[in-house]
């Protein structure tokens, strides 16, 4: 196996390592204390051709390939969760049309997006449905002239509040189906200049075809403040046939294909992070003495570092034979996307974990960036599936 990345890979990593070093370490802190949605970082990425990785070559003009994708990731996620998070999100919620949708519904639900800064919302969790999707109870309900109604409720949906269209998983027919689709919600562009910055009230969105769709106010989370995060609500939102994306009774098979392809790129948001936890925490015991000598050379520091070394190392080793299984769309994805996100957030908690210990006293104040690393790392154990599901999956998958 060749571990070299190609000059292409290694011009994507040059890149995004110089955007992060410019856009986002010098404002981090600043940002994250105001919790402000950091939408300039995210006009910016766009502009060079760091989101949208999804989008096929037929709409964009160039593919960006699921390795060199997941190494964007990574490379981004060292500046912050949170901007990465936003940013794939829209793949998250692009990919099911970019895979099953026709060139017609790709031209229309995707086109948009290489035109324009815009943000996607991948609608699947719900109040009483987590890891559990069966329990959904959004559903679409047949109407007049073929088209359907769309009735329901996501929570924890990370880009709402700016959302320009919504990809969402939902029941067929009635909230006990057994059948689920998947279905594309296009509305009027939401630009974050344009909305009261608090946003402190839910508000209401006109769908173009009849409907309302009521987001609720951000959510006030422990870490990623620099993602936006809030519930969506769908009252009678007319759905087309031609905003149903495949088979409609097949969208549990969608749910499984996306996040085979999602928990990669989560996985390389937790080796981006735990990568900066090392960095910051090996920078930090390098400039911090105690009993005389730098804190870096205490047997037992070391002993730490080189621990929180080896974790960064080996999860990146399962990214990568995600990222390679997913882009060959091998039989065994699913089980190497599960060991790879598992093994990246147990990455990102011991290196926050342990590089804040390494820290003292000062790495629990907010005024340093291992306190916010330890916050944001918790989330990439919990979203894409906890990882007693990922260890439910890699059971079945070995068994």
């Amino acid at each position: 196996m060749n571990f070299s990345l190609t000059s292409d890979q290694q011009a994507h990593v040059d890149t995004v390592a110089r955007f992060v070093r410019q856009e986002i370490l010098p404002q981090v802190m600043a940002l994250e204390k105001s919790h402000a949605f950091p939408w300039e970082i995210l006009q910016k990425a766009w502009q060079i051709g760091i989101l949208n990785l999804s989008i096929p070559e037929s709409i964009r003009g160039f593919e960006v390939d699921v390795i060199s994708t997941a190494l964007i990731i990574e490379a981004l996620s060292y500046g912050d969760t949170g901007i990465s998070t936003s940013a794939m999100c829209n793949d998250l919620a692009n990919t099911v049309i970019a895979r099953h949708g026709t060139h017609e519904q790709k031209e229309a639900f995707l086109r948009p997006f290489v035109e324009q800064p815009l943000l996607a919302a991948f609608c699947l969790t719900e109040p009483g449905a987590g890891s559990d999707n069966a329990a959904m109870t959004t559903f679409i309900k047949k109407g007049v002239d073929g088209a359907y109604l769309l009735n329901g409720t996501k929570c924890f949906i990370t880009n709402a509040s700016y959302a320009s269209q919504f990809t969402v998983f939902c029941k067929v027919g009635k909230p006990a189906s057994q059948f689920m689709a998947c279905v594309i919600v296009p509305c009027t562009p939401t630009l974050p200049e344009t909305l009261d910055p608090d946003l402190s009230e839910d508000r209401q969105i006109s769908c173009e075809k009849g409907g309302n769709i009521s987001i609720g106010r951000p959510e006030d989370k422990l870490g990623q403040r620099l993602s936006n995060t809030a519930s969506v609500t769908f009252e009678d939102v007319l759905i087309e046939p031609f905003q149903i994306i495949g088979d409609r009774r097949q969208g549990f098979k969608y749910i499984v294909d996306v996040l085979d392809y999602a928990r990669p790129m989560v996985a390389a948001i937790g080796v981006g992070l735990a990568r900066r936890a090392l960095d910051v925490t090996l920078n930090y015991t390098k400039q911090r003495r105690q009993f005389g000598q730098r804190i870096c050379d205490l047997p037992v520091a070391r002993e730490t570092l080189v621990a929180m070394w080896k974790k960064v190392e080996l999860a990146r080793l399962a990214l990568m034979q995600a990222a390679a299984k997913v882009k060959e769309m091998a039989p065994d994805q699913g089980l190497y996307a599960s060991l790879a996100k598992n093994t990246a957030a147990e990455a990102a908690l011991f290196c926050t974990t342990e590089g804040l210990h390494l820290h003292g006293g000062y790495g629990f104040m907010s005024e340093y960036e291992i306190s916010k690393l330890s916050r944001d790392a918790h989330i990439i154990d919990i979203y894409e599936g906890v990882r007693e599901v990922q260890n439910m999956i890699i059971g079945r998958e070995i068994l």
